[in-house]
């Protein structure tokens, strides 16, 4: 069993993560939150937890042996610098001192140009930034970038392409399905790629970038 390390567990699409990851064969889910109180429900599942605050030193975060990062943390908003950049460049530098075997990063379509944008320009510069620093870490990654974020049950089915044509949806379920799956060394090694709904099984539609 590899430890995973989940930064932003806490959050709704973080949570459905951990949840794959507990029920697999293959990783033990060690779930990243801000606050003690935020621990309970995890606990309460027999779920390893950690404190940290992105927007502090994680070093110390990496003390047990942490395998992989599954990077699913957002600021909400609060703090796109703090946060969705830095704090993930943080996490990459720390994760490559540990020699962390795959960074996978949740990011979001829009986030290679952000200056297009109409609407959140300052997140997605922030993802953009935070992409492109772990594209040049050294680190093995797979950067995801799915469209606008639904609580609907899973389809697990979906469209992806490096650069897909049209803007759209796809639910939080099959986002976190696709980011565990990219775990694996041999999905997505060193790819960035977009996601929304679609008519392709996940794991047949992430062939095109592994």
């Amino acid at each position: 069993m590899e430890n995973i390390l989940v930064a932003g567990a806490n959050g709704a699409t973080g949570k459905k993560i951990v949840d794959l990851l507990n029920k697999s064969q293959n990783y033990n889910p060690i779930a990243m939150v801000r606050k003690e109180d935020q621990q309970a429900y995890f606990k309460d599942q027999n779920i390893q937890t950690v404190l940290g605050d992105l927007e502090n030193d994680v070093s110390s975060l990496f003390t047990d042996k942490i395998d992989r990062v599954l990077f699913a943390a957002g600021s909400g908003g609060k703090s796109v610098i703090g946060v969705d950049q830095e704090g993930a460049k943080k996490l990459i530098d720390a994760s490559k001192n540990a020699n962390v075997k795959k960074f996978v990063m949740l990011s979001s379509m829009g986030a290679d140009k952000p200056e297009e944008a109409t609407q959140l320009q300052d997140y997605l510069k922030a993802k953009h930034n935070a992409d492109e620093y772990l594209k040049n870490s050294g680190l093995k990654y797979s950067i995801v970038r799915p469209g606008t974020l639904t609580n609907e049950p899973p389809l697990e089915m979906i469209e992806l392409e490096k650069k897909l044509k049209q803007h759209g949806e796809i639910s939080r379920a099959d986002v976190a399905q696709t980011l565990v799956q990219s775990l694996e060394d041999k999905t997505a090694p060193n790819a960035t790629f977009e996601i929304i709904k679609g008519e392709q099984s996940i794991l047949k539609a992430l062939e095109k970038v592994s």
